[in-house]
């Protein structure tokens, strides 16, 4: 059984962030989530891939190439035009097995599919859905299931009182390579709206069943934040590079710390970091490898990616640097988010 990636999308939510960078390479911790992901299904004795690529595609096959690296072997399946869900599933369809998953890329997870696997052996279903419960589904699609865990219908967005339940789509599917016959070729296809609908109507076996383990949209600023913090509080188990120095703070290889800096937990600095002297490094704070912060610095609750440049005396909060940024000295930022080469001057 074969893993397709979808990873194609545009990632709107997380402009400007993902204006040239497809949103599964954005980092978590230092490292591109899809890295992450693959690492984690690699680990549960996955070991081949397609992943389905359209936004800026050769940062993904540049990346990770034929997979060999990771001790993997990985196909691309490449979408010329927006396709969807469904779309991007039918458009890999040479390269998937009989049966096999499909996973939202962009879906921050810790999950262990050995028990969705078995669920889906038990019911002789053509899909199995993994499910997450929410507080508030009312930004998402739920479903209503009946007593053996059956999907009846999908309710797009409801109100509170119109929700059958707390329970939504995770993003991960397992399926029988049949299904795709039901899905029109060449264009957008929503998997939600159109193909599980169809297949529901005509009993072809729609289940679902909870996922259990970390699970985060990373689809908006705040969530991504939210994914960091929940990093650095160890909420999940996902991979901090660097060496632990003290409770809370990981600092990489060959990073130089300035006297007189303080480092307020939790943070995690990465390799081949500069910071001066006399600095506020934290709480909460993320920083890439390659950066370089000057003197008197004060940074907290921000995340820079690899290669930034933060100058003398400048103040930032609840920020997010995309890489190779610079900001210049004495600049106050706070909630700012910012992703373009070059210099940001007082």
């Amino acid at each position: 059984m074969n893993v397709l990636l979808l990873a194609g999308g545009l990632g709107t939510r997380l402009m400007p962030l993902t204006e040239h960078l497809p949103k599964p390479m954005a980092p978590v911790g230092n490292r591109p989530w899809l890295e992450h992901l693959i690492i984690h299904l690699r680990e549960q004795g996955f070991k081949r891939f397609v992943i389905a690529v359209k936004h800026h595609p050769d940062k993904i096959r540049d990346y990770f190439e034929d997979g060999s690296q990771w001790g993997v072997s990985i196909q691309y399946a490449l979408e010329t035009t927006l396709l969807g869900t469904a779309g991007a599933i039918k458009n890999a369809e040479c390269y998937l097995d009989d049966e096999f998953i499909a996973i939202n890329a962009d879906i921050v997870h810790e999950i262990e599919m050995n028990p969705l696997l078995d669920y889906h052996k038990s019911h002789g279903g053509m899909v199995t859905i993994g499910l997450t419960e929410v507080e508030d589904p009312t930004q998402f699609g739920v479903v209503e299931q009946d007593e053996q865990g059956k999907i009846l219908r999908f309710v797009e967005k409801p109100s509170l009182k119109e929700a059958p339940s707390n329970r939504i789509n995770a993003g991960i599917y397992i399926m029988n390579k049949r299904v795709l016959e039901m899905i029109p070729a060449n264009r957008e296809v929503s998997i939600e709206r159109e193909t599980f609908p169809l297949l529901i109507e005509q009993d072809a076996g729609v289940y679902g069943t909870l996922i259990q383990g970390y699970w985060a949209d990373m689809g908006t600023k705040d969530r991504y934040r939210q994914i960091h913090w929940d990093l650095l509080d160890r909420k999940n188990g996902i991979a901090i590079p660097g060496e632990p120095r003290g409770e809370g703070i990981w600092v990489g290889k060959n990073s130089v710390i300035g006297k007189g800096t303080m480092i307020v937990p939790p943070v995690l600095i990465g390799d081949n970091v500069v910071i001066g002297e006399r600095s506020v490094i934290g709480p909460y704070t993320v920083i890439g490898d390659n950066c370089r912060i000057a003197d008197h610095v004060r940074c907290s609750e921000t995340i820079l990616w690899d290669g930034c440049v933060v100058n003398e005396g400048a103040i930032l909060k609840n920020c997010i640097f995309g890489c190779g940024l610079e900001i210049g000295s004495r600049h106050i930022l706070h909630e700012a988010i910012i992703n373009r080469w070059g210099a940001l001057q007082a």
